[in-house]
């Protein structure tokens, strides 16, 4: 066993949770302090709601029990290694604010890369330390170990990755869990597109790994945001502290569940995609303005094109929205086309078409 190898295995939580986080009492609801008690018979009068059922007349369960042990039986991850929040989005920003202290501590990005991780640095007063990928969108170990500083608390990899679309060898990801003395935090949004193994494989291994996944995107729940962490027991202990005890509605929770018991059908919506982004590949090629198409494990594709800002112009006049992605780092005149359906598919093709043409 390496020396840096050791270091992780002997991770301590911690060591990098913030102080005040440490002391900290959560709120609890009445709901939250019974347990293993049948809920069919009780009377409810806790919590000053209105007695009238309409559906939605009483809190929702505030730990979402439904929802993780139907996503523990999909995924093979225990209840209690797992945190829902209001989209993924909140459960990053639970994460800043358990383990990055204002204006102290700071993180690691690698852009190109999904644009929250800034964002929700600079609401946390938080600074970000960015260290580009490679021209092959692949993280650069050695520079980002460079730049870790002793108030350095989590480093984002985004894999697969957003706007690239390209996964992270496993070798650079292993290096960096083993080498990196504080938390790594996997965005997992697209891993149902990929071919890629889910690192949720091995978060037993790595007490420092924490996973986010989704049912925005392969499930198609965007409109419902619910995000999920999957992490250590400890990890997950410390975000319920902050979490707000209501944090997942209802309606999203009831709509979460219908979903994940049609897995059959959401494989299918996955295949399908996949099968289209084969055949919009294929006919990218053929466009003239289009200079290089990027591999992807996603349910989008970057291509580089001669004008990127002419070209999203031009797309839509044509009806189509499409996002520009040449503002970007490494991304100077990419464009990011989502695959849509197959009529979709076809008036994207159909007006690229004709603007190669033009």
């Amino acid at each position: 066993m390496t020396t840096e190898t050791y270091k992780m295995k002997n991770f301590n939580i911690n060591n990098i949770i913030r102080e005040n986080i440490k002391s900290l009492k959560p709120y609890s609801s009445a709901r939250d302090e019974y347990k293993d008690v049948s809920i069919d018979e009780m009377v409810f009068l806790d919590a000053n709601e209105n007695p009238f059922e309409n559906g939605v007349n009483r809190y929702p369960d505030p730990q979402q029990h439904s929802v993780k042990e139907l996503l523990s039986t999909i995924k093979g991850v225990a209840t209690k290694n797992m945190l829902l929040g209001n989209g993924s989005d909140e459960v990053l920003d639970l994460i800043f604010r358990a383990f990055c202290e204002p204006n102290k501590d700071n993180i690691i990005t690698l852009p190109p890369t999904y644009g929250m991780y800034d964002v929700l640095a600079n609401v946390n007063a938080i600074s970000n330390t960015a260290v580009l990928l490679t021209e092959d969108f692949q993280p650069k170990v050695s520079h980002i170990l460079e730049a870790v500083t002793k108030n350095t608390k989590v480093l984002f990899l985004c894999s697969p990755n957003n706007p690239s679309g390209n996964s992270f060898s496993e070798a650079s990801v292993q290096e960096l869990l083993e080498q990196f003395n504080g938390l790594v935090v996997i965005d997992e949004a697209y891993i149902d597109f990929s071919e890629q193994k889910s690192w949720l494989e091995k978060l037993n291994e790595y007490p420092n790994l924490i996973i986010t996944q989704t049912l925005s995107k392969a499930y198609g729940l965007a409109g419902i945001r619910l995000g999920i962490c999957y992490a250590s027991e400890e990890i997950i202990a410390v975000l319920n502290r902050i979490k707000p005890p209501y944090n997942v509605n209802e309606l999203t929770q009831q709509k979460a569940i219908e979903r994940l018991l049609k897995r059959a059908e959401v494989a299918q919506e996955v295949a399908a995609i996949i099968a289209q982004r084969t055949k919009v590949i294929a006919v990218l090629k053929e466009v003239s303005f289009i200079t290089e198409i990027y591999p992807t494990d996603c349910n989008f594709v970057l291509v580089k094109v001669d004008d990127a800002t002419m070209r999203y112009q031009q797309l839509i006049k044509n009806g189509i929205v499409i996002r520009n992605r040449t503002t970007q780092p490494l991304c100077e005149n990419c464009l990011r086309f989502t695959i849509g359906t197959e009529k979709e598919n076809e008036k994207l093709l159909k007006a690229l078409s004709i603007i190669s043409k033009s």
